[in-house]
């Protein structure tokens, strides 16, 4: 399952204002939300949850908060990035930079595993997440991914 086919520009953040989990997760979603029907607190109070039940900070200076939501109508892919980090209890305990953030409703379980391997996969690239980090645009970010996903 491409990345490229799921996600839209309008979900991407190229500099993220927040400060911590919570807010990346608020502006994340606020973002999200005007690509779907579901609402931006509808989106952050799914992906708070999921949160609870461990921090998707997975290290590196990487999350992908995730959730599911029938209201979303399908799979969507959102990112956000921090050049300054956000605190995020991630298993590291150290900030967070790239945020790639995944929605999917209710009964697509195969699918949302599909998307979160996918998208590990890219973050174990070196190269991809120096071009992340050093990219100062929506623009930008959002051909680096399409560029990545392609080649894979």
């Amino acid at each position: 399952m491409r990345i490229s086919r799921l996600l839209n520009k309008n979900s991407i953040i190229a500099n993220l204002n927040a400060s911590d989990k919570k807010g990346a997760i608020d502006e994340l979603a606020s973002a999200v939300s005007q690509t779907t029907d579901a609402s931006a607190k509808d989106i952050a109070t799914v992906l708070m949850e999921r949160e609870q039940l461990g921090s998707t900070g997975i290290g590196g200076g990487i999350a992908i908060p995730h959730g599911k939501l029938d209201s979303v109508g399908s799979i969507i892919v959102g990112f956000g990035l921090s050049p300054k980090g956000i605190e995020y209890e991630s298993l590291d305990n150290k900030p967070v930079h790239i945020f790639f953030l995944l929605l999917t409703t209710q009964n697509s379980t195969g699918d949302h595993l599909k998307v979160l391997a996918q998208i590990s996969k890219l973050l174990k690239m070196d190269h991809f997440k120096q071009r992340l980090l050093t990219a100062e645009s929506v623009d930008e970010i959002y051909n680096i991914i399409m560029e990545q996903d392609e080649d894979f």
